[in-house]
């Protein structure tokens, strides 16, 4: 029969094994001041107006070469979807009853396309691409869309000269206060 000894020496144990487990985890510092440099990892955002777009830059050929490589299988040969959105079309669509939000006819800056795919694209690996890569699929996915050449080379200067056909189809929400009624019916009538 156990007694309170055993069972004293038993939570020590257990104790100790936490100890010695929770000692040996790796310390992610937690509580301290993040360095420049781990800032820096994080600090990626690219403004509409294209401050903050890294150096470099690629051509449109070079973006349809990343394109195959790591954008096809989801989204489609021709840009038109399968497992992810399709990335063309919908010219004129938004203003019907089934709007067909792409690349072309939904976003409003091309510095947007550039900022997302960087962080997020492909899938299954974001942010594996280089900023020349990233330069070179936007500049595809903007030509496949009829927005930029195919003999573009696409750096900061020209991803933020890129007048997107619906840049001026959003607006800064600036009521003043939080009981403003925004639409939620009908609204496509209101447009």
């Amino acid at each position: 029969m156990e007694g309170p000894k055993s069972g004293s020496l038993l939570i020590g144990l257990l104790c100790a094994c936490a100890f010695t487990f929770a000692a040996a985890q790796p310390k992610y510092g937690l509580g301290t001041h993040a360095s420049d440099t781990q800032i820096a990892g994080w600090n990626i955002d690219v403004a509409p107006d294209g401050k903050a777009l890294p150096p470099g830059s690629a051509t449109v050929a070079d973006g349809e070469k990343v394109y195959m490589n790591s954008c096809v299988a989801c989204h489609g040969l021709k840009l038109e979807g399968g497992v992810g959105p399709a990335l063309v079309g919908g010219d004129r669509s938004l203003t019907t009853e089934k709007p067909v939000k792409t690349i072309g006819s939904y976003w409003p800056y091309a510095t947007t396309l550039f900022d997302y795919i960087r962080r997020a694209m492909p899938f299954q690996a974001p942010q594996s691409l280089s900023n020349e890569q990233v330069y070179a699929v936007t500049g595809y996915i903007l030509h496949m869309n009829k927005l930029i050449e195919a003999n573009t080379t696409v750096n900061a200067s020209t991803l933020a000269a890129v007048k997107m056909p619906n840049r001026d189809g959003f607006f800064v929400d600036d009521r003043p206060d939080s009981k403003a009624v925004a639409c939620m019916t009908n609204c496509l009538k209101v447009l």
